[in-house]
This record gives C-alpha cells, sequence and structure tokens, in this order.
C-alpha cells in the first residue's frame, strides 16, 4: 500500500470551450468501481442530448484499477487522455466524465486530446483535490474516570479519534502513522500511568 494518495475533494462541474464545443468535466470521488460507473450513467443521463460523454477512472490506492472510454471520438483522443491526466495528478478513487457539446469546428486528433485532458485539468484545479494518508487503526482501552481527560488530550495533540464506545471500559478507536506507534504507547503510558489497554488494528486511508 503506498503511504498516501490524492482524490478529488468533492463532486463538482466544471465547464471550458474550445472552438465553439463545449466541454463539461463532472469529477467525483469513487470508493468502487460500481460507484464511478453509476456516476458516469447518472451523467449520461442527464447529458442525453451531448455529441459526446467521454469518461476515465482510476480505482484503488496503487491504482488497479484504470478504464477509459472514447464515446465515439476517434481512438485514444478523449478517455485515454483524461486517465492521463488523472495519473499523472496521482489522483486515485476518482472518476471524470467530459461531456462535449459539439460547436461546428473540428478539433482534429491533437485538438481533442489537448481539450479532452485539459478539461480534466482544469477541474481538478478549480474542484480541488485532498491528499489521503495512510495509517493503523489503533484501539484505547480506558477507565470511565480516565477518559474524558484522555479524550481531550488525543484531540488537543492532534490525533484523530475515530470512535467512542462505552461499556465497562471506555474504548477509543484512533488513527496513527506506522512511525508514530512506539513514541505514541509511551506518551499513553505516562497520561494514564499506565492504565490504558492499547491494541494495533488494520491499515485504512485518512485525510492528510
Amino acid at each position: 500500500m503506498p503511504d498516501e494518495y490524492r482524490t478529488v475533494a468533492h463532486a463538482g462541474v466544471h465547464e471550458t470551450e474550445v472552438n465553439r464545443s463545449r466541454f463539461l468535466c463532472a469529477l467525483a470521488p469513487a470508493a468502487t468501481e460500481r460507484e464511478a460507473q453509476d456516476f458516469i450513467a447518472s451523467v449520461r443521463k442527464e447529458h442525453t442530448d451531448a455529441t459526446h460523454n467521454c469518461f476515465a477512472y482510476v480505482i484503488g490506492a496503487d491504482a488497479a484499477i484504470q478504464k477509459a472510454s472514447d464515446d465515439g471520438e476517434p481512438g485514444g483522443t478523449a478517455g485515454v487522455p483524461m486517465l492521463q491526466m488523472l495519473l499523472r495528478r496521482d489522483m486515485r478513487y476518482a472518476v471524470a466524465v467530459v461531456t462535449r457539446y459539439y460547436g461546428g469546428v473540428k478539433l482534429g486528433a491533437g485538438g481533442l486530446i489537448r481539450a479532452y485532458g485539459g478539461a480534466v485539468g482544469e477541474a481538478l484545479d478549480v474542484l480541488g483535490t485532498i491528499t489521503r494518508r495512510r495509517f493503523r487503526l489503533a484501539t484505547v482501552t480506558v477507565d470511565h474516570q480516565r477518559a474524558g481527560k484522555l479524550q481531550n488530550e488525543l484531540r488537543s495533540t492532534g490525533r484523530e479519534v475515530r470512535d467512542v464506545r462505552y461499556a465497562e471500559a471506555v474504548t477509543i478507536e484512533i488513527g496513527l502513522p506506522d512511525a508514530d506507534v512506539p513514541a505514541f504507547e509511551a506518551w499513553l503510558a505516562d497520561v494514564t500511568a499506565g492504565t490504558a489497554g492499547f491494541e494495533l488494528g488494520g491499515e485504512a486511508y485518512g485525510d492528510a
């Protein structure tokens, strides 16, 4: 698993115009290939009258799933440059659909490649991206007497509290970079006088 990746900050649309053709780039984060395909279908449904609805998506922190479609444009002039732009920007778990309304002027292969790739690049600049970093899930178990103070201490030191569960003891789930684990264990023992339990879990990604 890579230590970090970038993705689309939120779903949105950005429009550009090239030689009277309108290019609407719809971007969205997509956790799965199904989510990406559902987004593509929704854009196509919204723009059934468009000349083309081309798409590209990258799923997986390691970019394991990559798909692109020219949707009737000359082969390699739309979907591939869109996909290349996503990859060049280190985008993961992201889907782009560029809807074209033809304006009467032919752009040629080179012009199409620049227009479709450029539409994605401009949309990423305008809509924004976020970085997500890999971390270890960890569970801290502490008595009720110390729980409130510990939660405040965790938040004041900038550590992400992901979940809190109350039972006989209080269980607090947090996320930690791998490199921080030894120092965190020492800090936890210090602030709870050695009374807290600590257990490492699996890996996940969170906002940097």
